[in-house]
Order: C-alpha cells, then structure tokens, then sequence
C-alpha cells in the first residue's frame, strides 16, 4: 500500500463526502487513484472536478450539507472501548484522557490503558483525532475535543457486561471532576440480549447516563437483519441509536442504501438514524489484534479502514461534540430532537432501516433547539445481568462466568446497584460493588491503577489468573455490533468485540 499523500483543498459547503479540517487524503488502493476522505473536507463544488472514483464512497467519512460551526472545542467524549493508543492524531497532551482500566488487561503494565484489540483507537481517532498538521494533515470529526478513555475491552476482546455497565457508571459519576466536560459517550458496542430494554441493566445504566446530561450514542449493531431488533444497550428509546449506511460507490446521497451487516429494528424499536458506516478510515493502533489479523485494511501503515455501525456511532459522537460545542446549553433531547428533524433521505426510506434518514450535522446545527422532551417509559434495571450479556460469556480457569455476579463473583443486587447509580454513588473511590476495581485518583493525564486481589468467578484470586487466558467462550461480542463488511474480501467473523466484520 503506497502512502498516503495528502492535498488540501478548502471549501464553503460541507457534504456528505466530507468532514471537517479542510482537507482531503488521497491513497492508492488495488492500482487505483481513489480520494479517501481521511476525515477531510471537500467543498461540494469540487465534486466536478473530481475524476471517477469508483470507491469513493467505500471510504467516505461523514455527511454534511453546510458549514459546520462546531469543532467540539472544551467537549470531552467519553469512549467506553478498548483502550486506546496515543498514536499521532491522539498524542498531544490535551488529546486524551486515561478514565481507569476495568478490563482484564489492566492487570499487566505492559498493555493497561493502550489498545492492544485495535477497535478503541479506530473510533478515537474518527470522533476526535487531530494530529496538528491543520488542512494538511488527518482530522476527525471533531478535531478539537478530547477523548476520555475507559477501557473495558481486553487485548483479545475479553469483556463482561459488568465490566461495560461499571465503566458508564464510572463516565456518569466523574463526568464534571476538575477540569472535565464529558457531554458525549460513544458506545460502539452491545450485546445480543433480547431483555425488555427497561428492565435490562445495561441499557438503564446508559439510560442513566443521559438523565445526567450525557448525549448518549450507540451503535444499532451488526448482522441481525432476520431479528428486526436492535443490540443491547441501542434498544434503550431515549439513546440515540446509529444504524450504517452505504453510499454504494457513488457520490449522490439519493441511491444510498443500508448494508445487510446493520441491524434492523421495528415498530417498538429501530434506528433513530444512520451515517457512514463502509470502510469508514480511522487511525491504527500498530500491532493490535485486528491489525494483525486484518492487515488489508492498514492502509498507509498509520490508518485501519473498518465498516459497520461502530464506525457509524463514532462519527455520529464526533457530530454531536460539533453541536454541543457550538451551543453548550443544549440537553441531550434537544440533540436528538436536531438530528434527527434534519436528517437527509436516502434511497431506503423504511424507519426501520434508516430511522429518520441520513446524519446532516449543518442540518442539524441549524435547528432551533425546542422544549421537546421524551416520554418513554424510563429504565429501571431490575432484570437480570445474564440476559443482560445475551449470547457471549469470558471464560476464566476453565469456568464460565454466567449469573447474576459480576467480574469478582460479587452478586448484582439490582436494589442496591440502581439507586446507587442513579444517585452518582456506584463509584466509592476505586471501589464498585463492593470490590476494589482501581484506583482513587488521577495520576496526570491517567486515572489510577490497582492490583486486583479478588476472587473471581472461577472461584480463584485474580493474582493468580494468568491475564492473557481470559477469553471468550461465545462466538462473538454481541452477536455482531461493532462493525461489519469485508477486509480486502476477508470477512472478519471470528470471536471478537462486537461480533461484527471491519473493512
């Protein structure tokens, strides 16, 4: 793969070949001259100009139509992933945050806090990477917000949904510490649970987060179009759920369809919108798991092409912090309510496809926030934590954790655990249901760390696990939901996250 050359190019109008920075990249692909929107902007004049581009809309980044105001200056998004390398695009100081590691590669000094899986940087770097180059060089959506990392995801993909609730808690309470902003949380992930979404405890955790003042962005997830339903926690209503979709090769929005990878919904419960979601570019992290084992979609050795509606959510994150930073005074239902009243038409026009259609981000900025709220019935989490993890288990010691325990073997008490998170208390320093989970403090730029001294579900302490052996005993993360086509013709369906394909 040659290297990426870079051209700039300047425009008036954004659209849906574009994002923001000023800016276009161009790779090579298969002997073919292509512009990949490396998070860029091309003005729509320039659409003219622009030779054939077959593939064009294989690698386009976002939908605008207009001007964006928005750069998400002093808006941090919390990502709750699987971790992420500061590479550049995501290494300047006042780039990202490290929230704490509840993952099971937290435990090993070596890979706590980076992403040793490769889908946390990928969805970093497409909301807010920005490597300072300005019009020259790669720039996410919202070149100028912060990322707060909390990572839950293992090197292998390893994770349970105790781990995935604790971390939204933890992004709720600690929101507003010095110095922080968190207005968004991007969750490009979700399990196969077909659990009411009101008694569900994840999706009241996510519910949780946005009565808190948190946008909260979900991927709808991947190849379950036979279900009509959406992932777990996207099937919480008062979430924004982000289905994909395809431009199929072309650069008008009107023949642009959904992918068979993006999760349908129905009558009850269906995607509130779709963006973007084929061979969407964001960046590497170099020798992650998915690198390695998809080395056709690294394109210039720095950048990690992937499809699916993890991608889809993540752009839809960066919007969000776009709209939030040009007018901070808006409620997460006012977003909603703009994103989804602007929203352009494609060729598929059935909600339970698109949803409202197609992500405009200058639309949506341009809409006179009202007093519409929504009046869904609200979560309460009194259901069950194993149906809340659907399909997919991790294994430790030959045992499968399963029940209504968490990562520590500690019951999950809905009475106790739900007032507690509805209250901001989940979190009693590193301490989380009763178990210490980290650390107490920030340390710089990196939330604390801790030994864990506990006893897992497998009955044994976790000083003696050997952390790499801690895996998956179902097929995939949610039974697909975090991004899905085709690496260079090589579908990713292996055990992984979310259970969906990149490329």
């Amino acid at each position: 793969m040659d290297e990426p050359v870079v051209s700039a190019t300047r425009g008036v109008t954004w659209n849906r070949r574009t994002t923001r920075g000023g800016h276009r990249l161009t790779v090579a692909v298969a002997a073919a001259s292509i512009t990949a929107i490396g998070m860029g902007l091309v003005p729509q004049s320039a659409h003219a100009s622009l030779p054939p581009l077959p593939d064009l809309a294989s690698v386009e980044q976002v939908i605008h139509a207009g001007l964006t105001t928005g750069t998400g200056q002093g808006v941090d998004v919390a990502l709750v992933d699987t971790g992420v390398t500061p590479v550049t695009g995501l290494s300047d100081p006042s780039k990202l945050l490290y929230g704490p590691d509840l993952s099971f590669d937290s435990q090993d000094p070596a890979r706590a806090y980076l992403d040793g899986y490769g889908h946390g940087t990928a969805m970093a770097g497409i909301i807010a990477g920005n490597d300072g180059l300005g019009s020259l060089g790669y720039q996410g959506v919202a070149p100028n917000s912060r990322i707060v990392s909390v990572k839950v995801g293992a090197s292998n993909g390893a994770t349970d949904v105790s781990q995935m609730i604790a971390g939204i808690d933890w992004v709720v309470q600690h929101a507003h510490d010095s110095g922080m902003n968190i207005r968004v949380l991007n969750l490009s992930l979700g399990t196969s649970s077909t659990q009411y979404y009101a008694n569900d405890p994840l999706a009241q955790a996510a519910e949780n987060a946005w009565r808190h003042g948190i946008v909260v962005v979900v991927a709808a997830g991947n190849d379950n179009t036979t279900a009509n339903s959406l992932a777990d926690p996207a099937t919480d209503p008062y979430l924004i759920a982000v289905g994909a979709e395809d431009p199929v090769g072309t650069i008008l929005s009107s023949d642009d369809t959904v992918p068979a990878f993006s999760q349908r919904g129905n009558g009850s419960r269906h995607p509130d919108l779709v963006a973007p979601g084929v061979a969407v570019m964001g960046l590497l992290s170099p020798g992650s798991t998915l690198a390695t084992q998809y080395p056709g979609g690294i394109i210039g050795g720095r950048f990690f092409r992937g499809s699916g509606t993890s991608q889809a959510a993540a752009l839809t994150s960066g919007a969000v912090a776009d709209m939030v930073s040009a007018n901070p005074n808006l409620t997460p239902d006012q977003v909603k309510n703009a994103l989804m009243s602007s929203a352009s038409r494609i060729s598929v026009n059935n909600p339970n496809f698109v949803g409202a259609g197609l992500l405009n981000l200058a639309g949506a900025e341009g809409v006179r926030p009202t007093t519409q709220t929504q009046s869904f019935t609200v979560a309460n989490g009194s259901g069950s934590l194993e149906l809340a993890r659907g399909a997919n288990h991790v294994t430790a010691g030959g045992v499968t954790l399963t029940g209504e325990q968490d990562i520590f073997g500690s019951p999950w008490v809905p009475s106790v655990m739900v007032p507690q998170e509805q209250n901001l208390t989940a979190w009693n320093g590193g301490v989380y249901n009763g178990v210490t989970w980290s650390g107490n403090t920030w340390t710089g730029v990196t939330w604390s760390g801790v030994t864990w001294s506990g006893v897992t579900w497998s009955g044994v302490t976790w000083s003696g696990v050997t952390w790499s052996g801690v895996t998956w005993s179902g097929v995939t993360w949610s039974g697909s939901t975090w991004s899905s086509v085709t690496w260079s013709g090589a579908t990713w369906s292996g055990a992984t996250w979310s259970g969906a394909y990149w490329g």
